[in-house]
């Protein structure tokens, strides 16, 4: 004989029957992780790696990375600042790379102005030929 046959509701048949009891298996679903965003305004990261291309095998106190950091920023800071006064002493409304280089000679003395903006330019030249090819 054949059974009887049981109905099921449409709430039932489609799985989407609302839980009486809270299952401990589903409040301890797995959340995905999420990465931990770094400060985005350090150069501290690239301090070990132009270290490894000078010298191999020393390492830097997280002291002294945060005092370097302190240091590019404060210098990044007074070139910027140097280069918007020349922007607005020759009424210009953009800042190009001649106005960076400027400031750059205006502020370092000596030998390490010269240094900083032929390694600029070095800089450019290789981003520029990247771009074309």
């Amino acid at each position: 004989m054949a059974e009887p046959v049981s109905e099921m509701s449409s709430e039932e048949s489609l799985g989407t029957k609302e839980p009486t009891e809270a299952d401990p298996k589903s409040l301890k679903q797995k959340q995905p992780r999420r990465r931990r965003r770094r400060c985005s305004d350090s150069f501290a990261v690239y301090f070990p790696r132009v270290l490894k291309q000078v010298h191999e095998g020393l390492s830097l106190s997280r002291e002294t990375v945060s005092v370097m950091d302190s240091f590019v920023k404060d210098i990044f800071e007074r070139i910027a600042d140097e280069a918007a006064r020349l922007v607005r002493s020759t009424k210009c409304s953009t800042m190009s790379s001649r106005e960076i280089q400027t400031a750059v000679r205006l502020l370092l003395p000596g030998e390490i102005g010269k240094h900083a903006v032929s390694e600029g330019t070095k800089a450019l030249i290789r981003s520029s030929l990247c771009v074309v090819w």
